[in-house]
């Protein structure tokens, strides 16, 4: 594992990271989201695919599912979760590439530069300075014109979602970290990143709050 950064297990706590993905899908409605993530990316054949915060895989699936050409490649602090995705990716055949480290245009320098990158139930479980820094971070690997998709807890717009997000996702990972979420600060921080275009494409209502994806262009070189 690369640095000593603050982040939360892929389920909360280690202990809990082998019933992470039954616990995201019945928590989640992450077949929906994830499903209208990658329709929302359209992979193209000449597409490299950034994942930070890969988790168990589960994108990759999806993504070869989509278009077995597009390039992968998953980047996640948390060992068990990556050696999950790393036997999910054996057993489907896929080239998939995964690395255990936090992430860093530094850390995946060796890696070529992503047309897209995703970030999926990520930036509600670190401080608000690793969010933009994360965010930052994936302005300036991304190629020109690239496109960033946040998956993850936004603003909780009604009264039942502010409620369900606090009894369920702030009981689990804390309030000082989710807060920001929330309040609706993501678009901020994507735009403070250098991100442009940011706007919500899908928000979908769940059990534990709404998951938003959010959308971010990288300004293309001028001619």
């Amino acid at each position: 594992m690369s640095g000593t950064r603050s982040y939360t297990p892929a389920a909360g706590h280690h202990f809990l990271t082998p019933f992470y993905d039954i616990g995201v899908r019945l928590s989640t409605r992450e077949t929906l989201w994830r499903a209208a993530l990658i329709e929302l990316i359209a992979p193209k054949d000449s597409d490299v695919l950034l994942d930070i915060g890969a988790g168990t895989g589960n994108l990759a699936i999806l993504l070869a599912q989509k278009n077995h050409a597009t390039r992968y490649f998953g980047i996640d602090p948390d060992g068990p979760a990556i050696a999950i995705a790393r036997k999910k990716a054996s057993a489907a055949n896929l080239a998939a590439e995964f690395l255990q480290a936090h992430f860093s245009a530094k850390v995946v320098a060796a890696w070529p530069a992503p047309s897209v990158a995703t970030l999926c139930l990520v930036l509600h479980q670190v401080p608000l300075d690793e969010k933009l820094r994360l965010l930052r971070e994936i302005h300036s690997v991304l190629q020109p014109g690239g496109r960033l998709y946040v998956a993850d807890y936004a603003e909780q717009k009604t009264w039942l979602m502010r409620k369900l997000f606090r009894v369920t996702i702030q009981n689990l990972d804390g309030r000082a970290d989710t807060q920001p979420n929330a309040d609706g600060a993501l678009p901020l921080l994507m735009s403070d990143a250098g991100f442009s275009d940011v706007h919500e494409s899908r928000q979908f209502d769940t059990v534990t709050g709404s998951i938003s994806i959010l959308c971010g262009m990288k300004q293309p070189t001028p001619d």
